[in-house]
């Protein structure tokens, strides 16, 4: 026994020598994420990304001939080669940015031909993820535009299979030994560049609100604090309602004096904008004459395209909790001919109304959809 006198039996249970006790295992416990802050944030937010693509090469020919018993001279039996692979670019819901598309993509080539005619198997396509919303240009030009899920658009073909000898055969030619290579996949130098998807987009100026109101309505959790510029990306909150249809709004960041000749964050997030079917203009009430935001917001969209601020709109007066927000409410309200809402995104205060207004213009989009003959977008 191991055991000598003098020595205390617990040193000698099993429980001192095991690595599954609380004290010598290591912990296994599921570790929560840390929390992304903002400015971490924007260098996984890509909306722009070049990448060249190449489909995969053709298999080449087989050249053999066929040589058995009581058939020495079986004549050529090399089959074709399989075709190469395509890339694709396929749209996905899940995805949210561009950020993990690579620069570089190429399909799998295609199998060389065997004999006795077998032909090469052809190369797997080479799928590439990407954001609902995204556009493919080449040299300017736009190619593609995948506003659906699961829409897909061919990037790059594949190279054709190369001939095998067997191929060749004709009666003058009875025993060809000609087999050709296998042709290269097509190549191209691609732009993708992402425009949100949205039914509703939060239009306004910095500390207007608009990440505080996306959080009262929505579950989206965009950055949250008192100095200007806090959201870098555009966020896309869900709004749900009882008869289960669901509402996107989109929070753009804020757009300064002159956003449509690149100042502040410039025209990177004004084209976010172009996909929103309506738009909610957030106004703080708080500082003197609230009604000029209005008027410099609708100038820097219509400078940037011409009719984005004719789209149907709603106007939000936010901070109504405030003192000097309701002197300035009825002023506004004067000022402007679009309805106003005025609420507060930190209080909660008349969230109802905001909500019923933006299931309206939801409502009227998806009807004038229908009766065009288009089928609107749904979450």
């Amino acid at each position: 026994s191991p055991w000598k006198p003098g020595l205390p039996l617990l040193l000698l249970s099993p429980q001192a020598f095991s690595t599954t006790c609380a004290r010598c295992a290591k912990d296994r416990r599921l570790r929560r994420k840390r929390a992304i802050s903002e400015r971490q944030l924007t260098r996984y937010f890509v909306d722009q990304r070049r990448v060249r693509v190449v489909g995969g090469q053709g298999g080449g020919g087989g050249h053999s001939f066929h040589s058995e018993p009581r058939k020495v001279f079986g004549g050529p039996d090399g089959g074709n080669g399989g075709d190469g692979g395509h890339v694709i670019f396929k749209a996905d819901q899940q995805m949210k940015s561009l950020s993990s598309v690579f620069p570089f993509y190429q399909g799998f080539h295609g199998e060389r031909g065997g004999s006795k005619n077998c032909y090469g198997a052809n190369g797997a396509h080479m799928y590439v993820k990407v954001p609902v919303g995204t556009l493919v240009k080449e040299d300017g030009r736009v190619v593609a535009d995948l506003t659906q899920h699961g829409e897909e658009y061919i990037a790059a073909y594949g190279g054709a299979g190369g001939k095998g000898n067997r191929f060749f055969l004709s009666n003058e030619n009875r025993a060809p030994k000609l087999f050709t290579p296998g042709e290269p996949g097509q190549e191209r130098v691609l732009h993708l560049e992402l425009k949100t998807t949205a039914h509703a987009g939060l239009v306004g100026f910095p500390n207007a609100g608009k990440s505080s109101l996306l959080r009262a309505i929505s579950r989206a959790k965009p950055a949250v604090a008192a100095y200007p510029f806090t959201t870098l990306n555009p966020h896309v909150g869900i709004v749900h309602y009882q008869d289960y249809e669901q509402v996107a709004v989109a929070d753009i960041p804020g757009l300064i004096k002159g956003a449509h000749q690149n100042r502040g964050l410039g025209t990177a997030f004004l084209k976010h904008i172009e996909r929103c079917r309506f738009l909610l203009y957030v106004l703080d009430l708080s500082v003197p004459q609230p009604w000029t935001q209005l008027q410099d917001l609708k100038y820097e969209l219509e400078a940037y395209e011409k009719g984005l601020s004719e789209r149907p709109c709603v106007v939000i007066g936010n901070k109504v909790d405030l003192a000097q927000s309701r002197i300035n409410l009825p002023l506004l309200r004067e000022q402007v001919a679009e309805r106003v809402i005025a609420l507060s995104a930190l209080t909660g205060d008349n969230l109802e109304e905001l909500l019923l207004h933006l299931r309206e213009l939801y409502d009227t989009y998806v009807k004038t959809e229908q009766s065009r003959g288009q089928s609107p977008v749904k979450w």
